[in-house]
Protein backbone atom coordinates (compact mmCIF):
# COMPACT_ATOMS: atom_id res chain seq x y z
CA UNK A 1 0.00 0.00 0.00
CA UNK A 2 1.71 3.47 -0.76
CA UNK A 3 2.65 6.11 1.74
CA UNK A 4 -0.15 8.29 2.88
CA UNK A 5 2.57 10.85 3.63
CA UNK A 6 3.90 10.77 0.28
CA UNK A 7 2.72 13.09 -2.45
CA UNK A 8 2.27 11.03 -5.56
CA UNK A 9 1.10 13.54 -7.88
CA UNK A 10 4.43 15.61 -8.88
CA UNK A 11 6.36 14.43 -10.97
CA UNK A 12 9.56 12.87 -10.38
CA UNK A 13 12.59 14.85 -10.91
CA UNK A 14 14.72 13.78 -14.05
CA UNK A 15 18.28 13.55 -13.44
CA UNK A 16 21.06 15.49 -16.01
CA UNK A 17 24.21 14.62 -14.98
CA UNK A 18 25.30 14.28 -18.47
CA UNK A 19 25.55 18.17 -18.73
CA UNK A 20 25.00 20.17 -15.72
CA UNK A 21 23.02 20.15 -12.28
CA UNK A 22 19.53 21.25 -13.10
CA UNK A 23 17.12 22.44 -10.12
CA UNK A 24 15.43 19.47 -10.19
CA UNK A 25 18.63 17.40 -9.44
CA UNK A 26 19.25 20.10 -6.58
CA UNK A 27 15.66 19.06 -5.31
CA UNK A 28 16.28 15.20 -5.14
CA UNK A 29 19.60 15.65 -4.03
CA UNK A 30 17.85 18.11 -0.64
CA UNK A 31 15.37 15.94 -0.36
CA UNK A 32 18.01 13.07 0.37
CA UNK A 33 20.18 14.75 2.51
CA UNK A 34 16.85 16.04 4.77
CA UNK A 35 15.78 11.79 4.72
CA UNK A 36 19.79 10.77 5.46
CA UNK A 37 19.12 8.25 1.89
CA UNK A 38 21.27 7.71 -0.80
CA UNK A 39 21.43 9.95 -3.99
CA UNK A 40 22.49 9.69 -7.45
CA UNK A 41 22.68 13.13 -7.90
CA UNK A 42 26.65 14.26 -7.38
CA UNK A 43 26.77 16.65 -4.61
CA UNK A 44 28.30 16.43 -1.87
CA UNK A 45 27.82 18.33 1.79
CA UNK A 46 31.38 19.60 3.29
CA UNK A 47 32.33 19.46 6.29
CA UNK A 48 31.87 23.21 6.83
CA UNK A 49 27.97 22.44 5.67
CA UNK A 50 28.30 23.34 2.34
CA UNK A 51 27.71 22.01 -0.97
CA UNK A 52 30.11 20.81 -3.61
CA UNK A 53 29.76 19.66 -7.04
CA UNK A 54 32.40 19.31 -9.56
CA UNK A 55 29.44 19.46 -12.39
CA UNK A 56 28.30 22.84 -14.35
CA UNK A 57 25.17 24.05 -11.34
CA UNK A 58 22.49 26.06 -13.51
CA UNK A 59 21.13 29.45 -11.85
CA UNK A 60 18.18 27.77 -10.54
CA UNK A 61 19.95 25.00 -8.96
CA UNK A 62 22.65 27.22 -7.56
CA UNK A 63 20.04 29.29 -5.80
CA UNK A 64 17.96 26.47 -4.38
CA UNK A 65 20.90 24.87 -2.90
CA UNK A 66 21.99 27.75 -1.47
CA UNK A 67 18.58 28.81 0.13
CA UNK A 68 18.21 25.41 1.80
CA UNK A 69 20.94 23.31 2.11
CA UNK A 70 21.16 24.99 5.05
CA UNK A 71 17.92 23.50 6.25
CA UNK A 72 18.16 19.90 4.73
CA UNK A 73 21.77 19.31 6.58
CA UNK A 74 20.27 20.11 10.07
CA UNK A 75 18.27 17.45 11.94
CA UNK A 76 16.62 20.70 14.47
CA UNK A 77 15.40 24.27 13.79
CA UNK A 78 12.30 26.05 13.55
CA UNK A 79 11.29 28.44 10.22
CA UNK A 80 9.04 31.10 9.75
CA UNK A 81 7.21 32.05 6.57
CA UNK A 82 5.23 34.99 5.29
CA UNK A 83 4.48 36.32 2.19
CA UNK A 84 3.40 40.00 2.06
CA UNK A 85 3.63 42.95 -0.08
CA UNK A 86 6.20 45.92 -0.66
CA UNK A 87 4.29 48.17 1.76
CA UNK A 88 4.15 44.88 4.38
CA UNK A 89 0.38 43.50 3.94
CA UNK A 90 -0.32 39.74 4.33
CA UNK A 91 -4.23 40.81 2.89
CA UNK A 92 -6.30 43.39 2.53
CA UNK A 93 -8.58 44.84 5.18
CA UNK A 94 -11.41 42.41 4.42
CA UNK A 95 -8.79 39.33 4.64
CA UNK A 96 -8.55 38.85 0.88
CA UNK A 97 -4.84 37.33 0.08
CA UNK A 98 -5.06 35.15 -2.81
CA UNK A 99 -2.55 35.67 -4.04
CA UNK A 100 -0.06 38.54 -3.24
CA UNK A 101 2.77 36.33 -4.02
CA UNK A 102 3.50 34.37 -7.53
CA UNK A 103 3.91 30.58 -8.09
CA UNK A 104 7.55 29.90 -7.63
CA UNK A 105 6.33 31.64 -4.23
CA UNK A 106 4.20 29.26 -3.43
CA UNK A 107 6.24 26.15 -5.22
CA UNK A 108 9.22 27.64 -2.11
CA UNK A 109 6.56 27.27 0.62
CA UNK A 110 5.88 23.85 -0.37
CA UNK A 111 9.78 23.27 -0.62
CA UNK A 112 9.84 24.29 2.90
CA UNK A 113 6.76 21.86 4.08
CA UNK A 114 8.48 19.50 2.76
CA UNK A 115 11.79 19.80 4.32
CA UNK A 116 9.94 19.77 7.89
CA UNK A 117 8.28 17.39 10.11
CA UNK A 118 5.78 19.98 11.05
CA UNK A 119 4.00 22.99 9.81
CA UNK A 120 2.25 25.19 12.41
CA UNK A 121 -0.90 27.98 11.79
CA UNK A 122 -2.64 29.86 14.15
CA UNK A 123 -6.42 29.71 14.46
CA UNK A 124 -7.05 32.66 12.42
CA UNK A 125 -5.64 31.25 9.52
CA UNK A 126 -6.91 28.12 9.81
CA UNK A 127 -10.28 29.68 9.79
CA UNK A 128 -9.96 32.30 7.53
CA UNK A 129 -8.11 29.86 4.69
CA UNK A 130 -8.93 26.24 5.63
CA UNK A 131 -5.80 25.47 4.17
CA UNK A 132 -4.37 21.69 3.02
CA UNK A 133 -0.64 22.36 4.44
CA UNK A 134 0.58 19.52 1.83
CA UNK A 135 3.12 19.51 -0.41
CA UNK A 136 0.95 19.05 -3.63
CA UNK A 137 3.32 21.36 -6.15
CA UNK A 138 6.52 19.60 -5.48
CA UNK A 139 7.70 15.95 -4.54
CA UNK A 140 8.01 15.13 -0.97
CA UNK A 141 6.55 14.29 2.32
CA UNK A 142 3.74 15.80 4.10
CA UNK A 143 4.34 17.19 7.26
CA UNK A 144 2.62 16.85 10.53
CA UNK A 145 -0.02 19.79 11.03
CA UNK A 146 0.07 21.96 13.95
CA UNK A 147 -3.05 24.03 15.14
CA UNK A 148 -2.70 26.37 17.69
CA UNK A 149 -6.23 26.96 18.86
CA UNK A 150 -6.20 28.52 22.73
CA UNK A 151 -9.63 29.24 22.79
CA UNK A 152 -11.43 25.91 21.07
CA UNK A 153 -12.43 28.14 17.97
CA UNK A 154 -11.49 25.90 14.77
CA UNK A 155 -14.27 23.88 13.58
CA UNK A 156 -14.35 20.10 12.84
CA UNK A 157 -15.54 21.37 9.56
CA UNK A 158 -11.83 22.01 7.99
CA UNK A 159 -10.08 20.34 6.10
CA UNK A 160 -7.28 19.76 8.10
CA UNK A 161 -9.59 18.25 10.56
CA UNK A 162 -11.87 16.07 8.03
CA UNK A 163 -8.56 14.70 5.51
CA UNK A 164 -6.11 11.98 7.06
CA UNK A 165 -3.61 13.06 4.04
CA UNK A 166 -1.10 13.60 6.89
CA UNK A 167 -1.74 13.77 10.90
CA UNK A 168 -3.02 16.65 12.61
CA UNK A 169 -2.31 18.02 15.92
CA UNK A 170 -5.03 20.33 17.66
CA UNK A 171 -3.24 21.94 20.36
CA UNK A 172 -6.08 23.74 22.47
CA UNK A 173 -5.96 25.60 25.99
CA UNK A 174 -7.26 23.66 29.53
CA UNK A 175 -10.69 25.07 29.08
CA UNK A 176 -11.38 24.09 26.10
CA UNK A 177 -14.41 20.94 26.42
CA UNK A 178 -12.70 18.06 24.85
CA UNK A 179 -14.32 16.40 21.89
CA UNK A 180 -14.20 12.88 19.61
CA UNK A 181 -11.80 13.84 16.98
CA UNK A 182 -11.20 11.83 13.89
CA UNK A 183 -8.36 8.79 13.92
CA UNK A 184 -6.14 11.09 11.99
CA UNK A 185 -6.38 14.23 15.19
CA UNK A 186 -4.54 14.26 17.78
CA UNK A 187 -6.09 16.62 20.94
CA UNK A 188 -3.17 18.17 23.06
CA UNK A 189 -3.60 20.56 25.74
CA UNK A 190 -0.70 23.34 26.95
CA UNK A 191 -1.36 26.14 29.62
CA UNK A 192 -1.55 29.49 28.53
CA UNK A 193 -0.01 32.57 29.21
CA UNK A 194 -0.86 36.19 30.54
CA UNK A 195 -2.15 36.83 26.92
CA UNK A 196 -4.51 34.02 27.00
CA UNK A 197 -1.83 32.59 24.13
CA UNK A 198 0.50 29.54 24.63
CA UNK A 199 4.05 29.93 24.78
CA UNK A 200 5.88 29.37 21.61
CA UNK A 201 8.79 27.17 23.39
CA UNK A 202 5.75 25.17 24.95
CA UNK A 203 4.65 24.12 21.43
CA UNK A 204 8.38 23.66 20.10
CA UNK A 205 9.28 21.37 22.80
CA UNK A 206 5.60 19.29 22.45
CA UNK A 207 6.53 18.54 19.08
CA UNK A 208 9.84 17.88 19.82
CA UNK A 209 9.07 14.70 22.82
CA UNK A 210 6.90 13.33 19.06
CA UNK A 211 10.10 13.15 16.95
CA UNK A 212 8.94 16.67 15.36
CA UNK A 213 12.58 18.59 15.28
CA UNK A 214 12.07 20.07 11.85
CA UNK A 215 9.54 22.89 12.32
CA UNK A 216 7.68 25.53 10.00
CA UNK A 217 5.97 28.64 11.27
CA UNK A 218 3.29 29.28 8.67
CA UNK A 219 1.26 31.82 9.89
CA UNK A 220 -0.30 33.96 10.27
CA UNK A 221 1.17 37.08 11.02
CA UNK A 222 0.38 37.45 14.65
CA UNK A 223 1.70 33.43 15.58
CA UNK A 224 4.80 34.60 13.35
CA UNK A 225 5.00 37.60 15.64
CA UNK A 226 4.62 35.49 18.90
CA UNK A 227 7.37 33.39 17.95
CA UNK A 228 9.86 35.67 16.35
CA UNK A 229 9.29 37.88 19.90
CA UNK A 230 9.95 34.41 22.10
CA UNK A 231 12.85 33.87 20.11
CA UNK A 232 11.82 30.58 19.22
CA UNK A 233 12.80 30.85 15.57
CA UNK A 234 16.07 30.14 13.82
CA UNK A 235 15.18 31.69 9.90
CA UNK A 236 12.55 33.85 8.85
CA UNK A 237 11.78 33.22 4.94
CA UNK A 238 9.91 36.85 4.09
CA UNK A 239 9.05 36.75 0.50
CA UNK A 240 8.19 40.36 -0.55
CA UNK A 241 6.38 40.60 -3.52
CA UNK A 242 6.39 44.17 -6.24
CA UNK A 243 2.72 44.73 -5.01
CA UNK A 244 1.43 48.21 -3.27
CA UNK A 245 -1.73 47.46 -1.31
CA UNK A 246 -1.60 50.47 0.79
CA UNK A 247 -3.97 49.60 3.47
CA UNK A 248 -4.84 46.05 5.41
CA UNK A 249 -3.02 43.54 7.85
CA UNK A 250 0.49 43.86 8.61
CA UNK A 251 2.24 40.84 8.19
CA UNK A 252 4.89 41.09 11.57
CA UNK A 253 3.19 42.95 14.49
CA UNK A 254 5.41 43.00 17.52
CA UNK A 255 5.96 45.03 20.38
CA UNK A 256 6.54 48.57 19.86
CA UNK A 257 9.93 49.39 20.51
CA UNK A 258 11.33 53.32 21.28
CA UNK A 259 14.60 53.50 18.84
CA UNK A 260 16.33 51.61 16.14
CA UNK A 261 18.97 50.21 18.36
CA UNK A 262 16.45 48.21 19.52
CA UNK A 263 15.06 46.94 16.19
CA UNK A 264 16.23 43.45 14.80
CA UNK A 265 18.99 43.91 12.44
CA UNK A 266 19.42 39.85 11.45
CA UNK A 267 22.02 38.83 8.72
CA UNK A 268 20.37 38.74 5.54
CA UNK A 269 20.47 36.53 2.06
CA UNK A 270 18.59 37.65 -0.70
CA UNK A 271 17.10 34.86 -3.81
CA UNK A 272 14.71 34.95 -6.71
CA UNK A 273 11.40 33.81 -6.51
CA UNK A 274 10.30 34.75 -10.12
CA UNK A 275 8.71 38.52 -9.50
CA UNK A 276 8.96 38.09 -5.93
CA UNK A 277 12.08 38.58 -3.63
CA UNK A 278 13.14 35.75 -0.55
CA UNK A 279 14.42 37.51 2.31
CA UNK A 280 16.38 34.89 4.16
CA UNK A 281 17.24 35.97 8.03
CA UNK A 282 19.44 34.32 10.50
CA UNK A 283 17.42 34.90 13.27
CA UNK A 284 19.45 32.97 15.97
CA UNK A 285 22.87 30.60 15.00
CA UNK A 286 22.61 27.16 14.57
CA UNK A 287 23.38 24.87 17.61
CA UNK A 288 26.66 23.14 16.99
Amino acid sequence: MPDPNVNTDATSPTIHQDSRIEAADAWEWLLALRYCRACSVMIKLTPSGEWATSLAVSADARELLDCLAPLASQSQWVVAQLGQSLDGRIATESGHSHYINGHESLVHLHRLRAMVDAVVIGAGTACADNPQLTVRHVSGEHPARVVLDPRGRVPSSLALMQTDTAPTLHIVGPEVPATTPHSHVERCVLPLNASSQFNPQDVIALLAERGLHRVLVEGGGITVSQFIEAHAVDRLHLLIAPLLIGSGRPGLKMTPIDTLDKALRPPTRTFRCGEDTLFDMLLREAAP
